[in-house]
């Protein structure tokens, strides 16, 4: 990433393969004039910005492809610099031609993310903006799509530099006073700045809160599907995905070894995990499965522990309540094979738990609620919010820091500390709130950020 930033770069905006439309991406100064001179049918620099033309692109005498090219001009372009790109017939053949004929007249390809990179450099957006231009390419649902859409607009940005401008003030009044230290005089306002603190704090504490949702929203969770043989797990699995994905019997220890399947409940990736039922294991491959269960229990994000309501006592669901406690990091218990509501109602009598969920997985009765109730015990409703959420790790190690620097600025002003140490701990927060945006950056943090991108953006 430490190229020339004066460079013209290159790459294949679209997926490699065969399709109907290719499109090749150039951006630097000389970019619209490295084109024109492969378009005899206009002098393209010559052109409003912002437009798109119809002509035949050719390498010297050889004719390579019937393109339209689109013009954006600096500063009205993605990265800030001139941009230009061809939108070629689909063959990998023909855009590889293209691509090597702009190699040959003075352009580079283009590194990983090197597209946003100097839309970054260029202040076109800030590097929260832009890090969420590569989440939103990678969003496999509704959910993250929307979060991604939300940061790309500005959303968590406008929140940060709100923050960030407000202590800037404080911060200058305080360091003004450095200059009148022999007056023992006060230009910043303490109760002001306890109020602000107390606000930073505030929201501080609300986005590290969101960051299980948003780690959710991006990852999605992992459930395993957890039960003694024949509790119907392999049926539940089958029923919420509407295929037979799982083998169905009525042979205890059918299911050998894990199923994994991916189903999208309201926005959020659910991981499903059918898993073999647990008991003494039969045999010895059995007994693998079994144990690979217990594993998948311990690290799954929520088990689902499926019980037979004809088969379990009260006093075997209180024990492997505290069992779960102990073992996993959040579960919900489903009984499965109801009968009907009025059987609903005696089993709620019988076994005295609340939250239990019933079910009949083989007739599909539940099957819905059960789904709603993943989605519930995941998000808390806080989907349907319309505040940020935090779905990115270095944001959110970043805001540790920022949390733990207003916790130092409370206690110097408990302490009476002096302006000109208090001035140091607020230096330490602005310094943390602006490595986020990337106001604060280095070159080897750029640089990791960005190779994560794919070629072409």
């Amino acid at each position: 990433m430490s190229a020339n930033w004066n460079d013209i770069i290159v790459a294949l905006a679209t997926p490699p393969g065969v399709g109907a439309i290719g499109v090749i991406r150039l951006s630097g100064s000389g970019a619209i004039e490295l084109i024109s001179n492969m378009f005899p049918a206009k002098n393209l620099t010559a052109v409003p910005a912002n437009t798109l033309h119809v002509g035949v692109l050719q390498d010297g005498k050889s004719r390579l492809d019937e393109v339209v090219l689109s013009v954006f001009k600096s500063p009205r372009s993605y990265t800030g610099e001139d941009v230009i790109e061809i939108s070629c017939h689909g063959s990998a053949f023909v855009l590889k031609q293209v691509m090597e004929a702009c190699i040959r007249r003075g352009a580079r390809m283009a590194k990983p993310g090197e597209f946003t990179m100097r839309a970054f450099l260029h202040g076109k957006m800030d590097l929260v903006q832009a890090e969420a231009v590569a989440d939103l390419i990678a969003a496999e649902t509704k959910a993250a799509q929307e979060t991604a859409l939300h940061q790309v607009r500005g959303g968590f940005s406008h929140v940060l530099s709100a923050m960030r401008e407000e202590l800037i003030k404080f911060s200058a009044l305080i360091e003004l006073e450095l200059d009148f230290s022999q007056e023992d005089v006060e230009f910043a306002d303490r109760s002001s700045l306890r109020d602000l603190l107390s606000k930073l704090d505030k929201t501080t504490h609300d986005l590290l809160l969101s960051f299980d949702l948003g780690n959710v929203i991006k990852q999605g969770v992992s459930v395993a599907i957890i039960g003694k043989p024949n509790a119907g797990k392999s049926t539940l699995l089958n029923a919420l995905l509407n295929e037979n994905r799982a083998i169905v019997s009525a042979i205890a220890g059918t299911t050998r070894d894990t199923i994994e399947e991916v189903l999208n409940i309201g926005g959020i990736l659910f991981r499903l995990i059918d898993t073999a039922g647990i008991r003494e294991g039969a045999d010895e491959i059995e007994a693998i499965g079994v144990e690979r269960s217990r594993a998948k229990m311990k690290s799954a994000d929520l088990v689902v522990y499926l019980f037979d309501v004809h088969t379990t006592t009260p006093e075997e669901l209180n024990a492997l309540q505290a069992e779960l406690k102990a073992d996993c990091r959040s579960f919900v218990l489903v009984g499965n094979k109801l009968i009907d509501s009025q059987h609903q109602l005696s089993l709620e009598a019988l076994f005295g738990l609340e939250g239990i969920l019933w079910i009949a997985a083989k007739e599909g009765i539940g099957i819905e609620q059960f789904k709603q109730a993943l989605l519930e015990k995941v998000s808390s409703g806080a989907l349907n919010s319309e505040g940020t959420i935090l779905t990115n790790a270095r944001h959110y190690q970043s805001l540790q820091h920022v949390s733990s620097s207003i916790d130092s600025i409370r206690r110097g002003m408990a302490d009476g500390l002096p302006g000109d140490l208090l001035a140091i701990d607020i230096r330490q927060c602005l310094y943390h709130l602006g490595e986020i945006t990337g106001t604060i950056s280095n070159e080897d943090q750029l640089d990791f950020i960005f190779s994560k991108f794919c070629i072409g953006k």
